[in-house]
């Protein structure tokens, strides 16, 4: 049974009569693979969603951007199905398929019609058994990644450098700190051997979810999961290294040059609660007073009020704030106006911190946040695709997919005093890493004035 550390045991949510319950009946295959079914009448459609228990975090060594390269190979066609075959079997019928990367795990995710489900599980199963793996495919995805990485990060203003840069300056151990884009060195030494290696070792049914949420009952998707995935043999996983770390004990600052970029931007970075931590659900509530959109405190504070930064924003590592298995991040991005200080823009956030500590929030303030979360966390329970990935991922991370049912119960549960509390223990100047990202010029400006003094 797994529990939060002052919360209610997550294997037996309390059932609510003014509370939607998600339906969720789980059931394990013999080869290791778990099932999750999430039956919904209400739409003749469904969604599908495949975690593997990999990510970033797991990539070997030296071969950095791993596991974002092979989540592209996955879409490369197998002996059964060559490339090209599984994107137009899903299209063609009306529905859409994706995949992403993260540290902790690796999703695939399709949506169609019900009629479509059985050839959907078969494709997934197929991809599952191995891939069609060849030297000109690798040799195409490691350029279409290269190609990512131009687009998105070398090419673009500020360059992910909220998410990519903070990480590496706010981590000690490697797993969590490294560009999980990945170096093109790495990529490109990236061999097929590497590849039917990573395929084996993570790529099992043992270390995999497999949900369904929509139009399919709990009989026929278990069936259905059986029929399709039930032969595949469980493959020994390479046990993961320890990569744990507590909260920071000194501040980090990192000033960087950004040629593209046309003002200044700050990201602030605070070490999470672990998953789990009786403090996980008074952050969520924490992050969505601070910067939860135009009425969040860093908002009014620093973009209305004090008129420092141009916008605020935030983010909780690369995935959400119930979505990772090892240490992560509550990030505050903000674009400010050259005319004033990253220093300025620090003591702003401070301040809205402090304020929090000292005062807490009223209870109408309090109410709203909480209202703010929970629509959020129905309205992805609506699609089906969304529910059925949620529901994988929270099995996958947390180990019982019920958490689903629990999470609603836990942010109604925060007080005031919570807020506080965690506000004072993680939002700490010891606890923060801060990138200050100017435009090159801004930079260039102040040394070229040094240079030429006598």
């Amino acid at each position: 049974v797994l529990t939060l550390t002052s919360g209610p045991s997550v294997a037996a949510p309390a059932a609510s009569p003014d509370r939607w319950q998600i339906p969720v009946h789980t059931k394990k295959l013999d080869n290791g693979l778990t099932v999750i079914i999430s039956p919904d009448p209400s739409s003749p459609t469904v969604g599908i969603s495949v975690v593997y228990k990999v990510g970033m975090r797991l990539e070997p060594r030296n071969r950095t951007g791993f596991a974002h390269l092979f989540e592209h190979l996955m879409f490369q066609g197998t002996p059964k199905a060559p490339k090209g075959v599984f994107d137009k079997v899903i299209t063609s019928g009306g529905g859409s398929n994706n995949g992403s990367t993260r540290p902790d795990f690796t999703n695939y995710i399709e949506t169609a019609p019900s009629s479509a489900l059985e050839s959907m599980l078969w494709l997934e199963a197929d991809r599952m058994t191995t891939l069609d793996f060849n030297a000109a495919t690798l040799k195409n995805q490691q350029d279409v990644v290269k190609e990512e990485i131009r687009v998105n990060v070398q090419n673009q203003p500020y360059g992910g450098f909220m998410w990519l840069d903070i990480s590496d300056l706010a981590f000690d151990k490697w797993e969590n700190k490294h560009d999980g884009y990945g170096s093109f060195v790495d990529l490109e030494n990236a061999t097929l051997d590497d590849v039917r290696a990573f395929h084996r070792d993570f790529y099992g049914p043992n270390n995999a979810v497999l949900a369904i949420s929509g139009d399919v009952t709990p009989a026929q998707g278990f069936a259905l999961a059986q029929k399709y995935f039930g032969k595949i043999p469980a493959r020994p996983t390479p046990k993961p290294t320890d990569f744990s770390e507590g909260l920071n004990t000194a501040e980090r600052r990192l000033t960087q040059p950004d040629k593209l970029a046309q003002v200044p931007a700050i990201a602030a970075a605070w070490k999470l609660p672990e998953r789990g931590s009786r403090d996980q659900a008074p952050f969520a509530v924490l992050g969505q007073l601070l910067a939860g959109g135009d009425a969040s405190r860093l908002y009014q504070g620093l973009v209305k009020g004090r008129e420092l930064a141009l916008n605020v924003s935030s983010l909780y590592g690369l995935t959400g704030v119930w979505e990772y298995d090892g240490p992560s991040l509550f990030t505050v991005f903000a674009l400010y106006k050259p005319t004033t200080t990253a220093d300025a823009l620090l003591a702003g956030i401070d301040e809205e911190v402090a304020r929090i500590v000292k005062d807490g929030v009223d209870d109408a303030t309090l109410k709203n946040l909480k209202t703010a979360l929970l629509a959020d966390w129905y309205n992805d329970m609506e699609m089906f695709l969304r529910r059925a990935d949620r529901l994988a991922k929270l099995q996958a991370l947390w180990g019982d997919a019920r958490v689903v049912n629990q999470v609603p119960g836990w942010i109604e549960a925060v007080t005031s005093a919570d807020v506080q509390r965690v506000a004072a223990t993680y939002l700490t100047r010891a606890n923060r890493s801060v990138i200050d990202r100017k435009p090159a010029a801004m930079l260039a400006a102040p040394a070229a004035k040094a240079a030429s003094q006598p």
